[in-house]
């Protein structure tokens, strides 16, 4: 039949649909066809017809696998977004709840002086740290064991939560709560609080600065070296990427902070394993830090002890408070000794100051963490008056046979200008006004007087500028100021005045507006002395690596050269040496050898007394040092400043020259 297929065996009886009582029929045929076929029976497919369909519509099978299929991407794209996209964040996450990579801390390159002494060392030291990361996540765990680490520290919760607050971008690097523990302390906070999560001692370095007398409170080696302290949160953020941690500590200030990368070195790294409190348990690997390099001085450590204990001496004996000293070699613009007083200690900043301690220093009227050497600004007084003559005989003005006759002062209108000395200093030349620094002869070839034209403000400015006043000599400590010139335009515009003769007069004597640093006017000492170079001050020598054995030397620079004659320079020279030989420098006469220079008295204050200048070069025909000293309020120069520069050539002397 048509619609009909026929088994191998016929069933022993038919089914109706009234006989499935409810069953579907495809079910009852499903169940029923194998015993039929086991029987040989055969059943016919017309006899079964009445089959029902699928029992779920097309259309509900279609929004079935849709949401199987929305389903699947979910999950899909869960697992993209958490394999891929976070992939690296998720992994970082667990490798770091295990495996770390800690910064191992380079060794800091040590300083030494000139002939080798070592004035740095560094010593062990341990510190309290924490590791965010390894903090309990719970507020409540949380906030006990920080609790329990204000305890252990002495530092308060507040200051905790407020370090970890502040760097809470850094949650997997280490934060210092106290340094410079000792070894005993720092062994005893381990064993007490190996169970405690987030807590470490770590082991670093820490320096101890050499004092180069001890005869006063604080040695001036401090000025030069400097100091480190801790890092700010500004500064980590601009250093971040050359390698610094919260943890750590930089140059602040002197050396320290001007050879800050060359004695840094370079960091290393280990890959450790830890437990689950944040402890190291094994290293994985290791990569060997590279230590910072040395640097070697101009500075003779035993010139610098005895211009210290020179200053101090004199000023206890004559209860003065404020100094400072220079001595270099005018050939190189090598320092042998920089002297600030009063000083600070900085071993008082290794490893951190106290804030009481530190607040002392800043309340201290005498300003101890001031280097007046580089940064403190002065009239220059008469110091300066070589450099006058030297731009007088430069341009014509006069030579070193023009004369003029000093009676005591020059007189403009109702203005009189007076010679330090009552009745003047009689016929008067460029060599014996040097000599005697006769002020009115500087007068006449500053400002002009009558029909004789002089340099007049703007020429004398011009060759100041050259002789490198109003801008820093560029020695290597940070600091450092220009001093000032006064100008007409700066006076019309500052103090709406007109510039007057007397302006020009002042600046002719190193009085009034100008304004210079002993560092300055020992290196236009020097140029007067070198004949007529402007030489770059330094106090590093050569950079050392400790790796490589290598030396990287420093060379000689000049800030200025031949712009003024060899000739005229000599006429200066000889000037300032017969200041020594018959004039205000006599003191120098009394040397072994021949010395050359310049007393100076500047004024400053209607009711303090004047500060107190001297410069020297020596020997006389090779120069090589020059001692500018210079003592705040010392009244004179010829009394106060000249017989430290005197003392100290003497020691000098006796030492290196044989």
């Amino acid at each position: 039949m048509k619609n009909e297929q026929s088994f191998n065996y016929e069933p022993k009886d038919r089914v109706s649909d009234s006989d499935l009582n409810g069953k579907f029929k495809h079910q009852w045929v499903e169940e029923n066809f194998s015993n039929y076929q086991k029987s040989g029976q055969t059943i016919s497919v017309s006899e079964t017809r009445g089959y029902l369909g699928p029992s779920l519509a097309t259309k509900k099978i279609i929004w079935l696998l849709v949401i199987i299929f929305i389903g699947i991407a979910v999950i899909g794209g869960k697992i993209f977004f958490l394999q891929i996209v976070k992939g690296d964040y998720y992994r970082n996450l667990a490798e770091n709840n295990r495996v770390r990579i800690k910064p191992i801390p380079a060794e800091r390159g040590l300083i030494y002086d000139r002939f080798g002494n070592q004035l740095i060392e560094n010593v062990p030291s341990f510190s309290l740290s924490i590791v965010p990361q390894d903090l309990p996540q719970k507020t409540d765990e949380r906030r006990s064991v920080i609790s329990q680490i204000a305890g252990i520290s002495g530092v308060s919760e507040s200051e905790i939560n407020a370090l970890v607050k502040k760097y809470s971008s850094y949650s997997f690097e280490s934060l210092t709560v106290k340094d410079n523990l000792d070894y005993e302390s720092a062994l005893t906070l381990y064993i007490q609080n190996a169970n405690l999560p987030g807590i470490i001692i770590e082991k670093g370095t820490k320096r101890l600065y050499r004092e180069s007398q001890g005869v006063g409170v604080a040695s001036s080696l401090s000025q030069v070296i400097g100091y480190l302290g801790k890092i700010s949160e500004n500064e980590l953020n601009e250093l971040r990427p050359s390698g610094y941690y919260p943890s750590d500590y930089l140059g602040k200030d002197g050396l320290e902070n001007s050879y800050e990368t060359a004695l840094r070195g370079v960091y290393g790294r280990k890959k450790i394993e830890v437990n689950a409190l944040g402890r190291e348990q094994s290293v994985i690997a290791e990569e060997a830090p590279v230590p910072g390099k040395h640097l070697v001085l101009s500075l003779d450590i035993e010139a610098q002890s005895k211009m210290e204990e020179l200053i101090l001496k004199s000023l206890s004996t004559n209860k003065w408070k404020r100094a400072a000293g220079v001595a270099l070699n005018p050939q190189t613009g090598e320092v042998l000794a920089m002297v600030s007083i009063p000083a600070y200690n900085n071993n008082d900043f290794s490893g951190g100051i106290s804030q009481e301690k530190y607040s002392a220093y800043l309340s201290n009227p005498d300003q101890p963490l001031f280097n007046r050497a580089i940064a403190g600004m002065y009239p220059s007084g008469s110091i300066v008056k070589p450099l006058i003559a030297a731009a007088a005989l430069q341009e014509g003005i006069i030579n070193q046979n023009t004369s003029f006759l000093s009676t005591g002062g020059l007189e403009i209108d109702k203005w009189f200008f007076k010679d330090w000395k009552a009745g003047g200093h009689g016929i008067t030349n460029v060599k014996k006004a040097l000599a005697w620094s006769v002020n009115t002869f500087f007068y006449y070839i500053g400002g002009g007087y009558n029909t004789f034209v002089g340099l007049g403000a703007d020429k004398i400015v011009e060759y100041l500028k050259k002789f490198s006043l109003a801008n820093t000599t560029g020695i290597d400590l940070p600091g450092e100021s220009a001093g000032f010139l006064p100008s007409k335009k700066w006076k019309e515009s500052t103090k709406n005045e007109r510039w007057y003769i007397g302006d020009t007069y002042n600046l002719s004597i190193g009085q009034g507006d100008l304004l210079v640093t002993p560092l300055q006017a020992a290196v236009w000492t020097a140029a007067i002395a070198n004949g007529g170079k402007v030489i770059k001050p330094r106090l590093v020598n050569a950079v050392l690596d400790p790796v490589s054995k290598k030396s990287y030397p420093k060379q000689t620079e000049y800030l200025n050269r031949d712009f003024i004659s060899p000739g005229n320079i000599e006429i200066v020279r000889q000037g300032m040496r017969e200041c020594v030989v018959y004039g205000s420098c006599g003191m120098l006469n009394s040397l072994p050898f021949t010395s050359a220079g310049k007393t100076g008295t500047a004024q400053w204050s209607a009711t303090k007394q004047d500060h107190a200048w001297f410069t020297s070069f020596a020997p006389f025909k090779q120069p090589q040092i020059v001692v500018t000293v210079l003592v705040e309020e010392g009244t004179e120069g010829s009394t106060a400043a000249q017989p430290i520069a005197e003392r100290f050539l003497e020691w000098w002397g006796t030492k290196y020259l044989k």
